[in-house]
Parts: C-alpha cells; sequence; structure tokens
C-alpha cells in the first residue's frame, strides 16, 4: 500500500514517518481492497496541550474514509486514528458481504 505523510507547521522526524507506516500498513488486514493511504500531520498554534491534529484518509474504490483526531503527542493521534479506522473497516467489509 502507497502511504503518503504530509506535515504542516513543522518538520517532521524520519522515526515518526516510520511509525505512522507501520501503523497503517496494520489496516490491510481489514480489508483487500485499500489502495492508499494519506497522512496529514498538523500542529495547531495555541496554549492547549492537545494541540496535535492528525489526519488519516484511507483509499478505497468508491469512497474514501478520513478520520480526524487531536492530542497531545502524533503517537497517539495515530494509535486513535488506526483504531477508528479499523472499527469503519470491518463495518464496510462486513456491509459489501450482506
Amino acid at each position: 500500500m502507497k502511504v503518503s505523510v504530509q506535515s504542516v507547521n513543522f518538520n517532521i522526524d524520519s522515526d515518526l514517518v516510520k511509525y505512522a507506516e507501520k501503523k497503517i500498513n496494520i489496516l490491510e488486514k481489514f480489508h483487500d481492497q485499500i489502495l492508499g493511504a494519506e497522512l496529514f500531520l498538523k500542529v495547531q498554534k495555541s496554549s492547549e496541550k492537545e494541540n496535535k491534529i492528525t489526519e488519516m484518509k484511507i483509499i478505497l474504490p468508491g469512497n474514501d474514509i478520513l478520520v480526524k483526531k487531536q492530542s497531545k503527542t502524533f503517537e497517539e493521534g495515530i494509535n486513535m486514528s488506526v483504531d477508528s479506522l479499523k472499527r469503519q473497516l470491518v463495518k464496510r467489509k462486513e456491509k459489501l458481504r450482506a
């Protein structure tokens, strides 16, 4: 699966890119028609501690799935996004079988 990672308002670390790709590749177990994934990591300029925004888009034939999470760290945001996408992919696959 092709994974595209983009950072907004900061320079991304290669370890974070590897971590994200590893987590996103797990999603292939839940749906076999995933064409690709796009990940946008943003730092929001605010005084809040939860200023990291993670947007993950899974490209499927037909409709894409988009998840947006806000967290304290990008790793936490990636984990929450992947968990949410797992549930959505399982639901979508069950609907296709029915």
